[in-house]
Order: C-alpha cells, then sequence, then structure tokens
C-alpha cells in the first residue's frame, strides 16, 4: 500500500501530500513562500476567522473566500499592513473573513494561490474532540487496542514486579493506565494532570461529552464513553498506592524498549520507587489524591461505590503527603525512563487540599489549602498549568466550588487570573500566526503550553465571561491546527496538512506508513535536546521544528499533550 492510500482517510478533506520514509514532510530547510496558514480543520460560524498571509507589498494585497464546490466568489476583503512576527521571523498580513458565518465549505485566495478546503460549522471540531479523545484508548496498556484501519495492538505488559528501589518484593498484576508518550512507561505526576485536565473538561463542558461516543470496549454500559476511558488510568494510579496511603512515582522498564509495539516488549515493566524509606514520593502521593477527590465528584452519578473508593484514596493520600511533604524523586541507579522530578511538591499539596474541600467541604483541606497558599500566593503561581505546576487548577477549583470560601482569597484568584489572561491577550495581538506563546514557550512541548495557555484563558473565561478570552483560547487551536509559519496541521489525521512522522512507538513499529490518529506533536523547540532537532540551523524559535520520528524534543507525543488539546475542544464544541 503506498503512502497515499493510506492516507485515504486522514483530515476532514482527505490526505495530505506525503513523502516516503523517514523524511520530513516539511523542514527547517524548506521555503515555506507562499504559505496561506489558516486553520485546516475548519471554524465555528460566529468565531473569528483570520488566516496568515506571507506579507509581500509587490503582490495584489486583496483576498476572497470561495465556495466548495462551486468555485465563486462570496467573501472578498483587503489583507492588513504587514508587520514583522519575531517568532518566525515572517513578514505577516491578515486575511480577516469573520463576516462570513454561513454554514458550508469555502478556500481562501490569495496571492495566487488557492487554499485547499476548510469548514465552516456548528459542530466543526465534534469529530476532531473524537478523535483527540480516542488518541487515549490507543495509547492505552494492558489490554487489546483495536482503532480501526488497522491501527490495532494485543494485550501489552500483563504484570509487573516492584523493582528494589521500591522497598517491596515480588511480582504484581496491574495492567491498565496510558502509555506516558512515545515509550511505554506509565508515570503518576504526568498522568495525573493529564486525569485532572480530562476530568476538569468533563465538569466545565458537560454537553458535548457526555453523548461523546468513542468505540472503545466499555461503549454501551452504564458510564459515558468519555469517564470509562479516563477510568481505565485511574484504576491503574489506584494500583500504585500503597496500604499507609503513599503512592510509587511510576511503572517503567529500567530501560527504554527499542522501537517496537507494546505486545513485543518483553522488558520488565517495574514499580519504581524512591529507593529509600517511605520508598513513595509526594509529588505522585498528592497529585493522586487531587485526581481522585475529583473523580470522586465526577463517577457519583454513575458508580457510587468507585466514587467513594476515589474519595477513600484520596484522603489517604493527602494525610500521607502531609506527613512527607518533602519526598522527591530521582531515578534510582540503573533507571533511565522518565524521571517526572519536580523538587518542590507543595503546589500539589496545594491542588489535593482544594479538591478535597471543593468535594467534601470539610473545613480542614480549606485551611490546609489557605496555609498552603502562603508560599504559593496566586499572585506568582497562577500561570498556564504544567505537570511541574498545578498551583493555577488548585486556586481555580477553590473559586469554582459551589461554597463561599474565604472572600479575600477569592478576589485574589478572580483578579490575578483576569491579569495573566490579559497578558496572553497582549502576546496574541502581536503574533503574526495569532498564537499566546512568547518566544521563551518554544520549549519542548510548545504545542501543549499554548493548550494549556488556552486553558487558562477558559477558566478566566468561565470565572468572569469575556469572549476576547475565548477568541484567544481559539486561537491557540488555529495555531495548532495550521495557522503557523510551516502551515501544517500539529495532530495526525486533522487537516489536509498533517505532520506524518511523530516519535510514537507503535507508528513506526507497525506496517501503516500512517502515523497513529489523533496525536498532538510537541512542536517547535527553541533548545532541541536530540541528535537530529540539533542539525537544525539555529532560525527564530516557531521554526525550530521538523517532522522526523527521531526529533523527539521537537515531534514526540503524550498525553498531557492532548490532554489540554481535549478540554479546548470540548469548551469549542460548547
Amino acid at each position: 500500500m503506498d503512502r497515499r492510500a493510506a492516507l485515504r482517510c486522514m483530515g476532514v478533506w482527505g490526505a495530505a501530500v506525503a513523502l516516503s520514509g523517514r523524511q520530513a514532510l516539511l523542514s527547517a530547510d524548506v521555503s515555506q513562500a507562499g504559505t496561506l496558514a489558516f486553520n485546516q480543520v475548519g471554524y465555528l460560524p460566529h468565531a473569528e476567522k483570520i488566516a496568515s498571509v506571507p506579507g509581500d507589498p509587490a503582490a495584489d494585497q486583496s483576498f476572497q473566500i470561495h465556495s466548495e464546490p462551486a468555485g465563486r466568489s462570496v467573501f472578498a476583503g483587503r489583507l492588513t499592513t504587514a508587520s514583522m512576527d519575531a517568532a518566525s521571523g515572517d513578514r505577516v498580513a491578515f486575511a480577516d473573513f469573520s463576516p462570513l458565518t454561513v454554514p458550508g465549505a469555502y478556500r481562501l485566495v490569495a496571492q495566487g494561490v488557492r487554499s485547499q478546503p476548510f469548514l465552516i460549522r456548528n459542530d466543526v471540531y465534534s469529530p476532531l474532540l473524537r478523535l483527540t479523545m480516542r488518541a487515549f484508548y490507543g495509547q492505552r496498556c494492558g489490554c487489546n487496542v483495536d482503532l480501526g484501519d488497522g491501527y490495532r495492538h494485543a494485550k501489552c505488559h500483563p504484570s509487573g514486579a516492584y523493582h528494589a528501589s521500591s522497598g517491596r518484593k515480588g511480582t504484581l498484576e496491574n495492567p491498565g493506565g496510558w502509555h506516558d508518550a512515545g515509550d511505554y512507561g506509565r508515570y503518576i505526576v504526568n498522568c495525573g494532570i493529564t486525569s485532572g485536565t480530562l476530568l476538569w473538561a468533563w465538569e466545565m463542558y458537560p454537553r458535548g461529552l457526555r453523548g461523546l461516543s468513542l468505540r472503545i470496549p466499555e461503549s454501551g454500559g452504564k458510564l459515558p464513553d468519555y469517564l470509562a476511558e479516563v477510568r481505565w488510568n485511574l484504576e491503574w494510579m489506584l494500583s500504585l498506592q500503597d496500604e499507609d496511603g503513599g503512592v510509587w512515582h511510576k511503572q517503567t522498564s529500567e530501560q527504554f524498549c527499542g522501537f517496537i509495539m507494546p505486545e513485543t516488549d518483553m522488558l520488565t515493566s517495574y514499580v519504581i520507587g524512591t529507593g529509600s524509606i517511605p520508598y513513595k514520593s509526594t509529588c505522585a502521593t498528592a497529585g493522586l489524591a487531587a485526581v481522585m477527590a475529583i473523580a470522586a465528584r465526577c463517577y457519583g452519578a454513575y458508580d457510587a461505590a468507585f466514587s467513594t473508593r476515589c474519595l477513600a484514596a484520596a484522603k489517604r493520600a493527602f494525610a500521607w503527603s502531609v506527613a512527607h511533604p518533602d519526598v522527591p524523586f530521582a531515578n534510582p541507579p540503573g533507571v533511565s525512563t522518565g524521571g517526572y522530578g519536580d523538587a518542590h511538591c507543595n503546589d500539589e499539596i496545594l491542588w489535593a487540599a482544594a479538591e478535597l474541600w471543593r468535594t467534601t467541604g470539610d473545613p480542614q483541606y480549606e485551611q490546609a489549602f489557605l496555609n498552603g497558599s502562603r508560599p504559593l500566593p496566586p499572585e506568582s503561581a497562577i500561570v498556564a498549568p504544567s505537570w511541574s505546576n498545578v498551583a493555577p487548577l488548585a486556586y481555580w477549583t477553590y473559586v469554582m466550588a459551589e461554597r463561599k470560601g474565604d472572600g479575600t482569597m477569592r478576589g485574589r484568584i478572580l483578579a490575578q487570573t483576569a491579569r495573566a489572561a490579559q497578558m496572553l491577550l497582549t502576546r496574541r495581538h502581536s503574533s503574526g500566526y495569532g498564537n499566546t506563546l512568547a518566544a521563551a514557550d518554544y520549549i519542548w512541548g510548545s504545542n501543549a503550553v499554548a493548550a494549556d495557555q488556552s486553558l487558562l484563558l477558559l477558566a478566566a473565561d468561565h470565572l468572569q465571561a469575556d469572549m476576547q478570552m475565548r477568541e484567544a483560547a481559539l486561537g491557540n487551536l488555529h495555531y495548532v491546527l495550521g495557522r503557523n509559519c510551516f502551515g501544517v496541521s500539529w495532530v495526525t489525521h486533522a487537516g489536509t496538512n498533517p505532520f506524518l512522522h511523530p516519535h510514537h512507538r507503535p507508528s513506526i513499529a507497525d506496517d501503516i506508513p500512517a502515523p497513529w490518529p489523533g496525536l498532538l506533536s510537541g512542536g517547535p523547540n527553541a533548545r532541541p535536546a536530540d541528535k537530529v532537532a540539533q542539525t537544525l540551523p539555529r532560525r527564530p524559535p516557531m521554526r525550530m521544528w521538523l517532522d522526523d520520528q527521531l526529533a523527539y524534543s521537537v515531534n514526540e507525543v503524550a498525553i498531557n499533550w492532548n490532554a489540554p488539546l481535549v478540554f479546548l475542544l470540548a469548551a469549542a464544541n460548547a
């Protein structure tokens, strides 16, 4: 099967133009002259619609929108005055066709270039929401997976063993959880913020998630598919909680396996601890406490017993964290898989306290939250959340709780959230591609930084409604889906020019030329850390990306990157 045939179902309008072999579809050495950068999936009818166009003063400064399939012009406008975009080094002008609200299929025509088609529809992001959420099913560990179209793997990692660093001996059978990224490890800290973000989407935007059909093994059961998929990971997280309430940090092999399918990875899957008493880590334990407190709220209407179990686990984990507030994690000798080590776990404890208070109303948790906010005040802690900084989630859940709380603290949180969101708005207005990233944000996983900044904007809008915040959040979605200097969609199988070569073992090891669907690339990284990406010439930060499966520091995928994208799409669908 050739690559075009393999890509037959990629994107809304068919296959992207593909290159054979491992060579990048787009590299930093390929000229992007003439690129019309727009959201390749499409736009909501009454939302902002802006494309970025090369700022060539000698070119025709008019543009048109043509309907499909008739090809007649239905909208015409003038490009804005071009300006320099520092992040890409491009001179960019804008084509604003926001007044076009009639649902349909269209193409942008500007400077002699006719774009690929895109949609304007009220439900334009519904298929993408399903695609990106089903990607978690594709990341499942410990069961047969079949996404259709040949994307499948057999049951993997069915059993594990306690590593010497765990303080425990013997074996265990705890299949479950999600493979973290391009590797097959499972990590409590990272799947904690992943699950927490997904459950927050369920609480904030339930309308488009309750009936979401994911075609997973649990479909048709009592649980909505969305919650059933998240529960697959929660059950594994619970399996790493010790009887004393503490939680082991991760379950991985001692080294990463080769580029093989998960069922052929025969390396022992170890439960790995800190290597000394108490063997469990604070960040993992407090993170589990926060997530299980949220789960207790989300699952209560569907499975009271599971909800009760989650809350009990959250309380035990919180008590352990308070008793052991500063037990960091670093890989023990002989282990070289991902660390997710965090020198400071007070933000995880703060998050756990806030979620437990929101769930239970118990004043001890509110007091723990207020006490914990002193070294982490909202004025310095409220930024876009990440696995290493979950304090913003703590503050937002405190003000979203259905109880009053401390009025002064609420005011500080609302004010600082509004200030942080306004900073993102200011950045967006200076971006040639409409995103909210600062130059320093083009790091490993910069596309996830953009998605998490959208989460901040949506939290601000939820607390104090503001259309500008929603538009800015969608602006990052447009950037990820094609309005960028490469004109590429950074989500596999989404849009007309999706990236093709993620650092993702199943995508590399299976016999299908096209990658697994619904995965978000890490994106541009001004400081690449792998040998392939380090061959890129030094360029402006947005241009520090290439589509190569070995360039893991710019093109890996990860569950904590997909989660805020799902959150953003849930908001867009709402």
